[in-house]
């Protein structure tokens, strides 16, 4: 009776315990929990990995830097890093960053950097700084992104040679009925005047497309590429990714596996995630601090 009592009392414990918890993520695979080193193991046989972030999110932020870490443990200079918060026109000063040819405050000041990158994605360059690995500018620079905007992929015939440098081969292919692109044509007009055409559609599609050109270009032999960039670009195997698939067939006709990731903040991150939006999705809980 006593080894029962005691049995009861420690299960009683360790409930409480359990319950007495604030887990800040947890992962998931095909519906089921999985732990971090399931991810890890998943990415070993991958060539591309694409981490969708929440880009105020801390647990993602965090993650990534985790999973950069891990990976170079394993991997070492075989590791590429790439990135949607970095624009095409600015590899060249990111690079002599990289290599010690110009001081922090210099980058800081010339390079277009996002609002929140000393935060969340200073830790990633400097990661790469200091183990001389790769760091890709994968986006477009925005002003041509602009002109797709306010006059679609038509625009782009205006500018000279050089400025078409930085942006995926023309003429750009599109999918107008992936949800990705249809869903935005859905959005209000967020009050500018009904009167004015915007092609928001293909302003995303442009920078899928340039984002999934500079993937593919460095891409090589045992090297592993993991590419950082919001959810909605890599979420259900669109965006950037039919853009890669459309890009490897085309130019190397290339058999590369890849693994996808994605972020969601949720109420209950111990109710499993509906549908499979990446191979693993990972529930933060909504209330969490932002970065920004």
């Amino acid at each position: 009776m006593k080894n029962i009592s005691f049995v009861f009392t420690l299960l009683f414990l360790f409930t409480n315990y359990i319950f007495s918890q604030k887990p800040a993520y947890v992962i998931y695979h095909n519906g089921n929990k999985v732990e971090w080193q399931d991810l890890l193991k998943a990415a070993d046989s991958c060539d591309v990995i694409f981490f969708g972030e929440l880009h105020n999110n801390p647990i993602a932020h965090w993650l990534e830097y985790e999973l950069v870490k891990d990976l170079y443990q394993k991997y070492s200079n075989s590791l590429i890093l790439g990135a949607e918060m970095f624009e095409t026109d600015n590899q060249l000063i990111l690079n002599e960053y990289l290599n010690n040819l110009i001081n922090e405050k210099n980058f800081l000041e010339e390079a277009k950097l996002w609002q929140n990158f000393q935060t969340d994605y200073r830790p990633l360059v400097e990661f790469a700084k200091k183990n001389n690995l790769q760091f890709i500018a994968t986006n477009i620079p925005r002003r041509y992104a602009a002109a797709v905007n306010y006059g679609s992929f038509a625009a782009l015939n205006k500018f000279p040679k050089e400025a078409l440098t930085f942006i995926a081969p023309l003429p750009i292919p599109f999918d107008s009925t992936l949800d990705c692109y249809a869903s935005l044509r859905q959005m209000p007009a967020m009050g500018r005047a009904h009167t004015t055409k915007l092609y928001l559609d293909q302003a995303q599609a442009i920078k899928d497309a340039t984002m999934a050109w500079n993937i593919m270009k460095n891409l090589a032999d045992n090297k592993k590429f993991i590419h950082f960039n919001g959810a909605y670009h890599s979420d259900y195997h669109q965006s950037i990714i039919w853009y890669l698939n459309y890009y490897m067939k085309e130019t190397k006709n290339y058999n590369y596996k890849l693994l996808t990731i994605t972020v969601q903040e949720v109420d209950n991150i111990e109710i499993p995630p509906l549908g499979n939006p990446a191979d693993f999705i990972i529930l933060t809980p909504n209330t969490l601090t932002k970065t920004y």
